[in-house]
């Protein structure tokens, strides 16, 4: 085994572990990138020499520290971060426009959530009969905060 391949087996072990601490946690991963790690600095002891294998396990705990390191900074994930905010609020009735006892019609249908036509504002709307069906002529029973409750037209 050369040099090249202990510096593969020590950047795999590296590797394995940053991979279990970011995206496959368990503890699994990072037990065969230590077990790499040792391979790759107990080989070099075997094939090298003494001197060689405490560079190399000198070089390998400066590397694992400064990766683990780089990581933890809070400046390095800042490229990956969303920087976008969601600041749309979900179906927000304007109650001057709505009221108790106004008629619509179900553009969808009701299952019993939908959508309600009621004028020119469509809402989200929930039945309280269970299933309506599209196109059926519906009324606002109540306005409970944003949730809009309605029932079949009885003028039919």
């Amino acid at each position: 085994m050369g040099y090249l391949s202990l510096i593969l087996l020590i950047l795999l072990g590296i590797v394995l572990m940053i991979l279990d601490f970011l995206v496959i946690p368990g503890g699994v991963v990072a037990i065969l990138g230590v077990l790499c790690m040792i391979g790759g600095v107990v080989t070099s002891f075997v094939q090298f020499g003494t001197t060689v294998g405490i560079l190399t396990l000198v070089l390998t705990a400066v590397v694992t520290l400064g990766s683990f390191w780089l990581m933890m900074r809070t400046k390095t994930w800042r490229k990956l971060q969303l920087k976008t905010q969601i600041d749309s609020k979900m179906n927000e009735v304007d109650t001057g426009k709505l009221n108790e006892g106004m008629e619509g019609v179900a553009v969808s249908r009701l299952a019993p959530t939908g959508t309600g036509l009621f004028g020119d504002t469509e809402v989200e709307v929930v039945s309280m009969q269970g299933f309506i069906d599209e196109n059926t002529p519906i009324v606002i029973h109540k306005i409970e905060g944003s949730k809009v409750i309605v029932e079949t037209s009885h003028q039919n």
